[in-house]
């Protein structure tokens, strides 16, 4: 079974949200509805070229107010190392985990199903997170783990091949419409979650028999 984690299993996506608004605010950007797609699900790199393009739209002079040394350094690179550290000192003042992501976590060790985290966050925020999910995953495929992250196939079936296992036999678990492409594209088996529901309980997914990927 491939998890996504922000959103999925911890409610980290607004610790992420904001860390995006308060960085694209140094830029002279301010973010709306219609950046969600941009920034939820998405990698920090795929993030800070999105704001940087948002910034050159709305002034063709360099970005006034990145920290000094941007000036000879890429900007892109420094925009990454911004949102990483607004988004991990949010998550060290706490994360909530998911309702219902314990118990399903729990199941399925006592089943011996061999489980992988499959997520856009770098893995220095994926090490922040882990220990609090009390769960050992097989596998970890983090940001840094594939040339292209979600929502392009990579990073299910890097997981899928860790794991020997043929996509089609995995079920991923997502909660984002840029996980939910990834991983139909990847071959997996969907289970789309919603946050104010939660995770459900193994017997709930067994019997749901979540959707295989469409031909084509």
């Amino acid at each position: 079974m491939l998890f996504d984690l922000d959103g999925t299993l911890v409610d980290s996506e607004p610790h992420w949200w904001q860390a995006t608004v308060s960085v694209a605010r140094t830029l002279g950007v301010e973010l709306g509805p219609a950046d969600t797609p941009h920034v939820l699900g998405r990698t920090v790199e795929d993030t800070a070229a999105h704001l940087l393009s948002a910034a050159r739209s709305a002034d063709p002079a360099p970005p006034p107010r990145l920290p000094e040394r941007s000036a000879t350094a890429r900007p892109t690179a420094d925009l990454i190392r911004l949102l990483t550290e607004s988004f991990a000192q949010r998550v060290e003042q706490g994360v909530e985990l998911m309702p219902g992501a314990t118990d399903l976590l729990r199941e399925l060790g006592a089943a011996h199903l061999p489980t992988a985290l499959v997520t856009a966050s770098p893995r220095s925020i994926v090490d922040l997170v882990l220990p609090r999910l009390g769960h050992r995953f097989a596998q970890v495929v983090a940001a840094e783990d594939t040339t292209r992250g979600k929502p392009y196939p990579d990073p299910y079936l890097e997981a899928a091949r860790r794991l020997g296992a043929d996509p089609s036999h995995c079920v991923a678990i997502e909660d984002s419409p840029t996980g939910v492409t990834a991983a139909t594209s990847a071959g997996c088996r969907v289970l789309v979650v919603h946050p104010e529901h939660g995770l459900p309980t193994l017997r709930d997914i067994r019997d749901s028999k979540p959707r295989p990927p469409k031909d084509g």
